[in-house]
């Protein structure tokens, strides 16, 4: 049990975007972790007391992904003021070396005030490369957290075993009826749709897999449809998946304005009255740079124009709100040597354009 919590206060070191005010603050910076070392892959999320958590891979041996690196951890650090000041840098999750964790993602299940923490494991030391896929929760808003449980043989196939597979990183949903639902990219057989109908219970896996999609994130219409949005490596654009009998089967929709290198995304349906579509990704067709934010008033049949958040090179991102209506972006830059927030107002984004 953690008794304490010890607060920085960090300043938003530059202003990134002067139309929208826009100004950058960095919470993780690899230079800390010495050589070849590097944090990476954020998320974040607003967990039911109102508070932020930030949690990101941090990566020893080098920068490398899961299969490739026999040492990276989970960190976490915590905000209590809505962003203004943020804990210190914390281990939530250190195995031996050999024993390695990646892609943290969270669900919040607002009903049961409980906040799952998706990652993927892979123990080296035994068999090399082949991903197991683990859950914890929290009843007390991620200050302690249960023992991990393995849900891969509830959300896999058994002849899927060595298949180059992975929750995606970020964030998955709860519907209005309760549902939880969240994203596993399979890079052999597609990606699929993943699930609990009893509050994290027990899990299922849909059929139907998602052709062509790499790390997706998923939303729910106003209509209780589906919509997945992906990124496609190779192609230059994203592309979203339409499904309204939960899974069974999809529709393609090749977005064509929605401009991307291959890169994950941050996605999430805001619970105001415009009823907005957030999509945070990198606007580039051939290379990781120029990070912005886009929204869609109508669930995504159009999207406004590109909003820059940050114009050098940037990857990964994870978006959320906070109980104030003000969007908080969590993301890489400069050749994943920080790991940086910024913040805006929903009203400076709608005026912005």
């Amino acid at each position: 049990m953690i008794k304490k919590h010890f607060f920085v206060f960090l300043v938003f070191l530059q202003s990134i975007n002067a139309q929208l005010d826009i100004n950058v603050m960095n919470l993780f910076e690899s230079e800390s972790l010495g050589s070849n070392a590097c944090y990476r892959i954020p998320t974040i999320s607003m967990v039911p007391n109102g508070d932020l958590i930030a949690i990101v891979d941090e990566r020893i041996d080098s920068c490398d992904d899961l299969r490739k690196n026999e040492d990276i951890n989970l960190v976490i650090r915590r905000s209590v003021d809505s962003g203004r000041s943020w804990s210190n840098t914390k281990k939530l999750i250190d195995l031996p070396t050999g024993e390695s964790v990646s892609d943290a993602s969270l669900i919040i299940d607002s009903l049961n005030k409980t906040v799952f923490l998706f990652f993927n494991y892979m123990n080296h030391n035994k068999i090399k490369k082949r991903y197991q896929m683990m859950v914890v929760s929290s009843v007390d808003n991620g200050i302690t957290w249960s023992e991990p449980l393995d849900i891969t043989s509830q959300i896999t196939k058994a002849n899927w075993k060595d298949d180059f597979m992975f929750i995606t990183s970020g964030k998955g949903i709860q519907t209005s009826d309760g549902v939880l639902l969240h994203c596993l990219v399979n890079l052999d057989k597609g990606t699929h749709v993943f699930g609990s109908k009893d509050f994290g219970k027990t899990w299922f896996l849909t059929e139907s897999p998602l052709q062509n999609a790499d790390e997706s994130k998923i939303i729910e219409l106003n209509n209780k449809t589906w919509m997945v949005n992906s990124r496609v490596n190779s192609s230059g654009i994203r592309h979203s998946y339409i499904s309204s009998n939960m899974g069974k089967s999809w529709t393609t929709y090749y977005e064509s304005d929605l401009i991307d290198p291959g890169c994950n995304a941050g996605f999430i349906k805001l619970n105001s009255p415009e009823n907005l579509i957030l999509l945070s990704n990198i606007n580039h067709k051939s290379s990781r740079e120029n990070l912005c934010l886009r929204y869609s008033k109508n669930e995504g049949d159009s999207w406004s124009d590109p909003i820059s958040i940050y114009k050098g090179s940037a990857a990964y991102s994870s978006v959320t709100t906070l109980e104030n209506g003000e969007i908080i972006v969590l993301f890489e830059r400069d050749n994943y040597s920080k790991i940086s927030l910024t913040k805006l107002s929903l009203k400076s984004l709608l005026n912005s354009l």
